[in-house]
């Protein structure tokens, strides 16, 4: 005979919460900003991880219209774009200089902090 159920022993049965947005949807509306999409860049840039650092700039891309937008507007053909934006990407300096400006960004340096000789 089966084991009347007390309230201790009852399954509760939840509700799952559907997100309201993916995050990959949320992400490419925020790097829509240029200053949110330079910090996403730059955050890549300083882990030093050349697969990440591609993933980030198609994600810009994405954001931006589009890898074959962002081809056209860098006078790049797209096929090299989605080439140089692959995860084993290796963009010469001029092609990637070529996305970032036709993403509204540039490439910079600054100091990492005061230089003790």
């Amino acid at each position: 005979m089966p084991k009347p159920a007390t309230k201790s022993t009852k399954t509760v049965r939840k509700k799952s919460a559907t997100p309201s947005v993916t995050h990959e949807a949320w992400l490419l509306d925020r790097l829509k900003d240029p200053a949110e999409a330079a910090a996403y860049i730059e955050a890549a840039i300083e882990d030093g991880d050349q697969p990440a650092l591609m993933m980030a700039l198609r994600h810009v891309a994405q954001a931006q219209g589009g890898i074959a937008k962002l081809a056209r507007k860098s006078k790049l053909t797209r096929e090299a774009t989605y080439r140089m934006l692959s995860a084993s990407g290796n963009p010469e300096l001029r092609s990637l200089t070529a996305i970032l400006d036709a993403a509204g960004l540039r490439l910079s340096v600054k100091p990492i902090g005061r230089r003790v000789v």
